[in-house]
Formats: structure tokens, C-alpha cells, sequence
């Protein structure tokens, strides 16, 4: 079972790696077919293959398989709750908590 933290690394490590970036970048104009992307991309079956696994698992990108090709999109719901996320873990709390630690 996952904890928390492992779901939120899933979610970040979509977004650390440039080839990545360049898929959602392209998938931003729409759905695409793993052909087209392999066509605009300077990766193998292979290597697309890998990445595409990580952005689905991260719920950033939705898959859908017609035939022999996947197609793929942003996910709408993904996207939001990777927006949220971010915003959440690097806002202060609003309650401030006391440092006695260094108050010797």
C-alpha cells in the first residue's frame, strides 16, 4: 500500500524529466496516438513507452487503446489535482508554529 507521500512523488516525477515535459507540452494541442508523438519526439518505442507509463501513472495523462495504438491526453481531473497539490505543499500554514529550539 502506498503511503501519501509515495502518491505525491508519483505525481512530481511526472513533471522532473524534460522528455516528459515535451509530451505534455504536445499533448496540450490534444489527444495524440503514440505514433505521432514517436514521430515528434527523438525517442524509441521503448523510451516513449517508459515515459508515457509514468505520466499515466501519475493520473497527469489519461490512455486509451484503439486498435495497436494508445492514444493519449491530459487528464482534466489529473492536471487540476497536480495544480492543487503544488500549491498546497508550498503554502505556508496559517497557523505558525513556535521554535523553542531556539529560544536558549
Amino acid at each position: 500500500m502506498a503511503t501519501v507521500y509515495e502518491e505525491h512523488a508519483r505525481i512530481f516525477k511526472a513533471f522532473c524529466d524534460e522528455k516528459r515535459l515535451r509530451i505534455l507540452e504536445l499533448l496540450r494541442g490534444g489527444e495524440k496516438c503514440a505514433c505521432v508523438l514517436l514521430e515528434q519526439l527523438d525517442l524509441g518505442q521503448s523510451g516513449l513507452s517508459y515515459h508515457m507509463k509514468i505520466l499515466v501513472e501519475s493520473g497527469v495523462v489519461e490512455s486509451r487503446q484503439e486498435g495497436k495504438w494508445t492514444h493519449y491526453k491530459i487528464s482534466e481531473k489529473g492536471s487540476s489535482y497536480a495544480g492543487t497539490l503544488l500549491k498546497e505543499l508550498t503554502t505556508p500554514n496559517a497557523i505558525k508554529e513556535e521554535k523553542d529550539c531556539c529560544k536558549k
